[in-house]
C-alpha cells in the first residue's frame, strides 16, 4: 500500500470524526491512519486552531479542572492518546475506536509530507533535543520541510517575547506547528494562542524526545497491549510513580462512580 498517496487521497477525508465523551472530554473516535488523513487534507481549514492528544492523566486532570476541560474541548480535535481511553470508547458502542498516540501521529504525518510540500515548525523542549530531533528527521526524511525550531526559556515569556515568537513562526509560513511543552502547559499555551498562527498547532509532549532519541519509547508489543505507561514508569520511576499511581487509581474510581450513577438512573 502506498501510505503517502492514500493519505493524500480526499476520498474519505471530508468525513468529520465522530465524538465520544469520556468524563467531560469530547474525544474523537478514530484511528491513527484516518486521523492523519483527516488532518492532512484539512490543513487549510484547521489554520489557527489546535489539536490535542490526551491520555488517562490529562483526562483525570480535565475531570478535576473545568478550565482545563474547556481547553481540551476548545481544540478542533482531541484524540485519545491513552489505550484505556480508546478501550472505553469501544465499550461505548464505538468498536472502530483506536488509540491515536501523538508520537505515532507525528511519524505518519512526516511520512505523508516527506516530499517537502508541508512546512513543519517545532516549538518547545531543550535546544539539544531540538538539534537531535532535526538530525534524526533529516536522516529519515531528507526532503522533510523543517522551516524552524525554537526552544523557549523555562519561564513565562514577556508579552514582547511572545509577540516575537508569534511573528517568527508566522514568518516561517509553517503549516504545522508541533508543540512540545508537556501537559497541561502545552494545551494552555495552544489555547492562549488560538487564532494567532497561520498553521495548525499540535500538542505532542514527549513526542519530541521520542523522535530525538533522548527518551526510549516502549517496544511496539508493549504499546499494543496498552502498557506503555508501565514501561515509562520503569524507566523513570522517581518522576512518574506518584503520577501514575494517583492518576490511574482516580481514573478507574471515577469510571466506577460514573457507572454506578448510570445504573441507578
Amino acid at each position: 500500500m502506498d501510505i503517502d498517496n492514500n493519505i493524500k487521497s480526499t476520498q474519505t477525508s471530508y468525513i468529520s470524526p465522530t465524538r465520544c465523551p469520556i468524563f467531560c472530554v469530547n474525544y474523537c473516535v478514530s484511528n491513527l491512519y484516518d486521523a492523519v488523513q483527516y488532518v492532512y487534507t484539512h490543513l487549510n481549514d484547521l489554520s489557527g486552531q489546535y489539536i490535542c492528544f490526551s491520555n488517562v492523566h490529562t483526562t483525570v486532570m480535565a475531570k478535576e479542572n473545568t478550565e482545563y476541560c474547556n481547553i481540551l474541548n476548545a481544540a478542533a480535535l482531541t484524540y485519545p492518546d491513552g489505550a484505556p481511553v480508546a478501550k472505553l470508547q469501544r465499550k461505548r458502542k464505538h468498536p472502530e475506536a483506536k488509540r491515536v498516540a501523538g508520537p505515532d501521529f507525528m511519524d505518519l504525518m512526516f511520512k505523508a509530507t516527506a516530499d517537502g510540500t508541508v512546512k513543519h515548525y517545532f516549538y518547545g523542549s531543550k535546544l539539544e533535543t531540538l538539534e537531535a530531533l532535526k538530525r534524526n528527521l533529516i536522516k529519515k526524511y531528507p526532503n522533510l520541510n523543517i522551516c524552524g525550531m525554537y526552544s523557549p526559556p523555562f519561564r513565562p515569556l514577556s508579552p514582547e517575547e511572545d509577540d516575537e515568537a508569534i511573528s517568527r513562526i508566522n514568518d516561517s509560513d509553517a503549516d504545522i506547528i508541533w508543540i512540545g511543552l508537556g501537559a497541561p502547559k502545552q494545551e494552555q499555551w495552544m489555547n492562549a494562542h488560538k487564532g494567532k498562527f497561520n498553521g495548525v498547532m499540535m500538542g505532542v509532549g514527549a513526542g519530541f524526545d521520542f523522535h530525538a532519541g533522548t527518551i526510549q519509547r516502549a517496544p511496539v508489543w508493549v504499546q499494543k497491549i496498552g502498557l506503555e505507561w508501565l514501561y515509562r514508569l520503569t524507566r523513570d520511576p522517581k518522576r512518574l510513580f506518584m503520577r501514575y499511581l494517583v492518576t490511574n487509581t482516580k481514573f478507574f474510581w471515577y469510571l466506577l462512580t460514573e457507572h454506578s450513577k448510570r445504573a441507578t438512573i
